[in-house]
């Protein structure tokens, strides 16, 4: 199985990413698919698409449930099964692996894999109590916590045992704004200097408001099908070969270490394998960082780095556009934007953008194999894939 293709990418599609005001979520994946369509003049999605997959954190944002069904609907894809996944921040994440595995059963032969989210119109600090609902309810939830503040302990954990700084965070926050500067769909499209983000106003110390990424509305999709039949529908697949999914306790508290994710690292590691590759094999990553820190942790988790070394990584430039190994060339969740359910499947956007040549301004020349990586809450779930190029 090593290195063998499990589905390919024969379209993808997003909305922007951004405050969308007066729409709804199921109207921005309908964008997204739209997108997808057009990107495939080939494939007829009421005739081909077989069943629909879809990442979707909360119920309370839109008083909506009942995902799967919206989003079919609203895709013009009914009456085909659909359902919703969730898995905090990492649920299209684990649509995706959902959806993998449903090719590779051979029940279907094309599907449909995506996630939305629609926050904006809601008040910062109800956003914060919804997303707070991924955590430990009542041993951190219930006692104040949240997201900022348990990736704090993270950042301050992390400065303890290893020296990371400041300024490494704030590395991090300008690379990834750079880049998303040089994407239309990216929520903030604006450079930030190092300056500007190491003087920005505290959130959770040693998290400042740069080092947070952004409530945003958007939706993603891709359209997967076996291997043997992607040149049915373009010239340009992209193949996935490596899949890992891993769970971790919900709180904290119970975990091993602070200072990294122990589900992103199994999750790495069945990818890896699966794929028959090596961190240094990867030429394009797109990593979950939610706050800068966890970028730097993702460094390590995936092998991109020793432990410990991921703040200086993030500031000897490797990771940007030009550099050995350009991470987050979207400009991640930090620049891109973060609609929870939405974000692993943006991700893989990104990655076929970049392995077909089709990512413009921001292209990395010659990638070849890139990687994904999903958490879920503060490292409770970790979705890793792999992707090669026709």
């Amino acid at each position: 199985m090593k290195g063998k293709p499990l589905a390919s990418i024969v379209s993808a599609g997003l909305s922007k990413f951004g405050k969308m005001e007066g729409l709804y979520g199921r109207e921005l994946f309908a964008q997204a698919a739209k997108e997808a369509y057009e990107r495939c003049p080939n494939l007829d999605p009421k005739k081909d698409i077989q069943a629909l997959f879809i990442g979707h954190m909360g119920e309370s944002y839109e008083h909506q449930g009942h995902t799967g069904a919206t989003a079919a609907d609203w895709a013009g894809l009914t009456p085909i099964a659909a359902l919703r996944t969730e898995a905090a921040c990492a649920s299209s994440g684990v649509a995706l692996r959902v959806g993998i595995m449903a090719i590779l059963s051979g029940m279907y032969d094309v599907v449909m894999v995506g996630g939305v989210e629609k926050m904006t119109h809601r008040t910062t600090p109800e956003v914060t109590e919804f997303l707070a609902m991924a955590s430990d309810f009542p041993f951190e939830q219930w006692h104040g916590i949240t997201f900022p503040g348990l990736y704090a302990l993270m950042a301050t954990a992390h400065m303890h045992m290893y020296g990371t700084t400041e300024e490494q965070l704030a590395h991090i926050s300008v690379k990834n704004h750079y880049n998303g500067s040089l994407n239309p769909k990216a929520h903030m499209q604006k450079v930030v200097t190092l300056e500007k983000a190491l003087s920005s106003r505290v959130i959770a110390w040693p998290l400042k408001l740069y080092d947070c990424s952004l409530i945003t509305d958007g939706a993603s999709c891709l359209i997967l099908t076996r291997p043997e039949l992607a040149k049915k529908y373009t010239d340009m697949p992209v193949h996935i070969i490596g899949t890992g999914h891993a769970c971790d306790t919900i709180g904290i508290y119970e975990r091993e270490s602070y200072t990294t994710l122990k589900a992103a690292k199994l999750a790495a590691k069945q990818a890896y394998e699966m794929a028959g590759v090596s961190p240094k094999d990867i030429d394009v990553a797109e990593v979950h960082d939610c706050f800068t820190i966890a970028e730097i942790i993702a460094y390590e988790d995936l092998g991109f780095c020793e432990e410990g070394m991921g703040g200086r990584l993030a500031e000897s430039g490797e990771t940007r556009l030009d550099g050995r190994l350009p991470v987050n060339t979207s400009g991640g969740l930090k620049a891109k934007g973060h609609p929870v359910g939405a974000t692993g499947t943006a991700q893989a956007y990104e990655i076929y953008l970049q392995l077909t040549d089709q990512a413009d301004k921001r292209q990395v020349k010659d990638a070849a194999i890139g990687l994904s990586h999903n958490v879920g809450g503060s490292g409770a779930t970790a979705t890793v894939h792999i992707y090669r190029r026709e």
